[in-house]
Formats: structure tokens, sequence, C-alpha cells
């Protein structure tokens, strides 16, 4: 079991204990849909908002032509617009094979074969790897939690799905560090949950945290005992939330619509998902929604589509998914030897639990009703806040330690293909476990080491992890030789994996480095071009905003020109400003943004006795057969 002991709710800081200097730190919830940054002020966690004052930030980045990107809502606006190159939920593709990937799902970008097995992700302005385009995400949620807090983060707590395995959660380190960031600790999203929750509530007795968000399922059994959290047992499905239920509905829509498509388009299908969530959002606050889908650039019979998907049809939809859900709750039950009877309460964490359907169903299934008064969508980040304050060193003397379990066993091939488990699931981490091998041939002298992970008794049923070799074994009778394999897990479930031949000290050992993560040249190749050609991009965002500013500016004015030019300039004076726009369009020609800026502003200079003109003249317009009074009486009036 996994403990987590923290000090009694309502506990009081001590007055007399001073630190001198607060490090910062943040809490980070990497989301499928949305990802959320926090951090501890004056005591209490504070959820960092974006530029447009809201928390959430939409986990989608759109990739340009020119190379710039934009991430979270601006990007989320244009997935409709330009679908191709706008990624969301990356997070069901992390840490994955392309064999891994359900090649049902809906994505309106292509994915392609990279030569390690793993997807890539083939946009205008070049392919992208999962890690990469996340690493983007966790770049702004750096930036803004940095900005709220006044300097630089020295380190964060990233949570993950308690059933992330080894090469998903290497591939949220891997995008981490690309992002610049220090992961003081990968936080399982239930335990994450429990800290805030449990903080808050202090209640005592055993607790289900059901967590389904837009990607991901877990459900995590704990059980609060006088501040202390026991992790008892986990489970879930890393391929299963809310993007499923829109899925359903883009299917739903597709039969009702009788798109005989084969191929949708990308901006279709954009169009499709975009529609479904927004009906499945409506549907929790009311009993029917309406649906119109544009078909005006689709190889269609009509244009447009209209339908009514009443909630009882969209309950019926997704029922077999919660019950998937349900069928995972029940082993979690059964693999922490109690019953429902013995859940005190049922804590729903996670945007899809707002879904009706869910909350019934789940409270059908442990005959209580779930707690639902916490913000399902903020509790994670809270609690990896909690703990990243805790970690970094800003509470010394606060009696936390958070200890969590292995969501899947993890062991290594034998002869004939089988798998012997050294660390059984819903083991407490940090781990360690050993046993010792021989030899199956006389004389053998090396020894091949496959590391897999899964509940399956056969190797090929099992996900590979890693494999290394030991050698200069001494030559023996088969059976003979001692080898003593160890495995070590560390707090982020990341595993270590050694071997020892006991006669002669002969030693090997491997960090295991899953085959679908950037491999550590990449890394450190990004990092390190990211720092040497950082002024050079600072330059060429200038040189691109300044472009595409002067641009709009020259349009506008040519337009003006077009309309008025002749009847309120002399031709002397057109003369200037059509010179000052041909000198800024050579300038918008050339890589200067300094030059681009003194073209800008001698345009504006000569325009500027044309633009005051137009004004007059509009006023003009308008006061053509009234009087100054009649305006004053029309404001008096308001």
């Amino acid at each position: 079991m996994a403990l987590l002991q923290i000090s009694e709710p309502g506990q009081s800081p001590d007055p007399h204990s001073h630190t001198p200097s607060r490090k910062l730190a943040a809490g980070i919830d990497l989301g499928t849909t949305h990802s959320l940054v926090a951090h501890v002020a004056d005591g209490k966690p504070v959820l960092t908002a974006g530029e447009d004052g809201a928390p959430l930030l939409p986990s989608a980045v759109q990739y340009c032509a020119d190379g710039t990107l934009t991430v979270g809502h601006q990007a989320q606006q244009n997935a409709i617009s330009d679908p191709a190159n706008t990624i969301t939920s990356v997070k069901r593709l992390m840490g994955k094979s392309m064999a891994d990937v359900d090649h049902s799902v809906h994505v309106t970008y292509q994915l392609i074969t990279a030569e390690s097995g793993m997807p890539l992700i083939r946009t205008c302005s070049g392919d992208v790897t999962p890690v990469e385009v996340s690493a983007e995400i966790l770049k702004t949620l750096k930036r803004r939690s940095e900005a709220a807090q006044g300097g630089e983060l020295q380190g964060v707590v990233i949570t993950v799905p308690a059933y992330f395995d080894d090469a998903q959660r290497q591939a949220t380190k891997d995008a981490a560090r690309l992002a610049g960031l220090n992961v003081l600790r990968l936080l399982n999203e239930p335990t994450a949950a429990a800290v805030a929750y449990g903080l808050e509530k202090g209640s005592e007795g055993i607790h289900a945290i059901y967590d389904l968000g837009g990607g991901t399922f877990d459900i995590s059994i704990l059980r609060f005992s006088r501040g202390i959290f026991e992790v008892i047992a986990t489970a879930g499905d890393t391929a299963l939330g809310g993007d499923d239920f829109d899925r359903l509905i883009v299917d739903w829509i597709s039969t009702q619509a009788g798109l005989a498509i084969a191929t949708p388009s990308a901006a279709l299908t954009a169009q499709l998902l975009s529609k479904a969530r927004a009906a499945k959002e409506a549907l929790s606050n009311q009993d029917a929604v309406t649906i119109t889908i544009d078909l005006s650039n689709e190889k269609s019979d009509s244009t447009s589509w209209q339908g009514t998907l009443q909630r009882q049809t969209f309950d019926a939809l997704i029922a077999p998914l919660i019950q998937r859900t349900l069928r995972a709750c029940r082993r979690t039950l059964r693999d922490a030897a109690i019953t429902t009877a013995d859940v005190l309460e049922v804590v729903m964490v996670g945007g899809s639990t707002r879904v009706p359907r869910v909350r019934q169903m789940v409270g059908e299934f442990f005959a209580k009703q779930p707690m639902v008064d916490i913000n399902p969508d903020q509790v994670v980040a809270i609690g990896a806040a909690i703990q990243a304050d805790t970690l970094v060193g800003n509470k010394p003397d606060a009696e936390i330690l958070l200890l969590d379990v292995t969501p899947l066993s993890l062991g290594l091939e034998t002869m004939g293909g089988l798998v012997e488990r050294l660390i059984p699931r819903n083991s407490t981490i940090p781990a360690s476990r050993a046993q010792e091998f021989t030899t199956f041939k006389d004389g053998q002298t090396a020894m091949a080491i496959h590391v897999v992970q899964g509940e399956r008794d056969l190797v090929d049923d099992c996900r590979s992890l890693a494999r290394f070799e030991l050698h200069n074994i001494p030559p023996m009778v088969a059976g003979a030789a001692k080898i003593r394999v160890t495995f070590q897990v560390d707090a982020d479930g990341l595993l270590h994996v050694s071997a020892q031949e006991q006669t002669t000290g002969a030693y090997s050992a491997i960090d295991v480095k899953p085959s679908y993560g950037l491999a550590e040249a990449e890394i450190e190749t990004m990092l390190r071009d990211s720092i040497t050609y950082a002024e050079e991009d600072m330059e060429s965002r200038r040189l691109k905003e300044r472009q595409v500013d002067a641009q709009r500016l020259i349009e506008a004015i040519e337009a003006a020109l077009d309309s008025d030019g002749d009847a309120l300039l002399a031709p002397n004076e057109r003369v200037v400003i059509e010179s000052a726009i041909a000198a800024l369009k050579q300038a918008i020609s050339g890589d200067s943004h300094h030059a681009i800026k003194i073209a800008t502003d001698t345009l504006e200079h000569d325009s500027a006795d044309f633009a005051a003109r137009r004004m007059d003249a509009s006023i003009k317009k308008a006061m053509a057969g009234h009087t100054i009074d009649e305006f004053s009486n029309d404001s008096a009036a308001r």
C-alpha cells in the first residue's frame, strides 16, 4: 500500500517559522482537452489564468507555414479553418507506437510512421512528434506561471493518468525537459485530486477517486485516516474519455445525415468534432440540442444538415463506455479486497464527469451519490501545486510523504516467451525487487534480458520496454550460474534494471528509456538549439509581426485611396503617399524589422492629413440636413 501523510486539516503554520527566500514552483495538469497550472501563494493554491482571464488552456497547437505557432484558445478556434495543422488530443499519442494508435480515431491531421516506429504528425511547417507538441503546451503554461509569480520556476509537479505506462510517463518527462522545466515529480492524477480534496475535507475512511477526463480514465481507491492517505489500488484505461463520447456523436450525425463519404475532408471532420463537443456540453444542462452541419464544401447531395439529438439518445450511445469504466472500478475494488459498501465517498474528477449519465451510473454502481461539490477540472492542478510547493522546499517542516502504486506489473522474459513478474501491479513506489535467474545452455557466457510491462503471461501480450545484455558470465554447466536481476521503480514510476553475475561480479544495467520517446541526443539537440537560436528566433518573430502589421496598413490606405483619393488629395499629395507605400512594400520584402518600422512610421505620417480629411468628410456627410441641436437632443434622450 502507498502512504501519503499530511498535517492535520486546519493545522496552522508555526508563526515563528521563517523561510528566507521562497522558491517558485507550480503544479501542472497536462490534459487531453485542457491543461492548467497552479501555484501556492500565501499558503493557498491559486490557479493561474491566461491573458483572457481563464485558467483552462485548450490543449491545442496550430503550426503555421511561416514557422510560427499558436497555443490554446486561438489554436482551438482555428481548428476548423486549418484542421490539418491544428493538433488536439495529443496526450493520447504520448509514448505510443503507430501500432498502438487506434486508427479508428477521428483526427484532422496526418499521422505518419517514423523509423523508430513512433507516430509523427505532418504539418505545413514540418513533421513534429507528440512530445514536441506537448512541450509547446508546457512552455505556454510555464510562461503563464512565471509571469504570475514574477520569476523563474525552480521545479514543477506534472500529473499523469495513474494507468500511464512507463513509456507514456517517460514521454511526459521528455516533453517537460524540452519545455525547460525541472520535474520534481510525476504525480498520478487521482492521487493529486486526493491531496487537494483531503486537505479541504479531512474526511476519514475509504474513498474512490473516479477520474474521467478528455482522453483517459482512472479509478483509485484510497484510505484516509488521521491525515494519512493510503493508495490501496488503482486501475484505468488510457484510451477512454470525453473524446470518445464526441466520436460517438460524430458517428450518430454521420448516420443521421446519410454522409456516405468514405474519407471525409479534414475540414468536415473538424466541424463534426466541434459540433459534437458543443452538443455533449449542452446536453449536460438541457434535454435536447439542435445540430447543424455545413456540407457546402463536401461532395454531398445537400448543402447542410440539421437534426436534434435527445439526451436520452446520447445516454444510450455512451452507456457502453461508462460500463467500461465500471468494469475497471469492479476490478480495483477486488484488488483492494473491499466492496462498494466499504467506500465512504466517491469523488468525481475530470471534465467528463459533468455528464449527467456518468454521475447517475457511477452513483448506482457505488450505491451512493457521488461528490461533485469541487470543480472537477481544477482539483488535479491544485493537488499538484500543493505537492510541488512541498517538494521544492517551501515547507521544510511539513509532515508529508507521498507514495503511490505501480499501475501495471513489471517483469522480464524467460524461456518459452513467458513473463516472470518481479514487481506486481499496485506495489508501493518507490519499489525495489530482486530475483535470481540462471543460464539454460552449457558454457553460456552472455544473457539477453528483455524487460516487459503488463498483466499477461505471454511476452507477446505485454508491452516491451527495453532489452540489454549481461556479458562475461563464466562458462559453466546450464543452471550453475547465478544472475541476480534487480528492478527499481522511482517515485515517478520510471524503471531502472540491473543484472549481476554473483561469482565474478559481472554487471550490466539500463535506465528504461522506451522506444517511443525522444532519443537522448534528439532532446539535447533541441535544448541546445533553443538556446543557441533564441536571439535569432526573437528577431524572426519581430520581423513577422512587423510585416503583418505593415501589410494591413498598406491595404487600408490603398482602399482609402481608391475610394476618396481623387476627391480629397491633390496629385502631388497622392504621389507622396504612394511613394511611402512603395517604400514600405520594399521594406516588407527585406529582412530588417527596423527598416519596416521606419517605413511604417513614414507612411503613417504622410497619410495623416488624408485620414483627417476622410474623417471630416464622413462627419459632414452624416450631419447633412441636420443641426447640432438635433444630435444634442438625441444624446440627452438616451
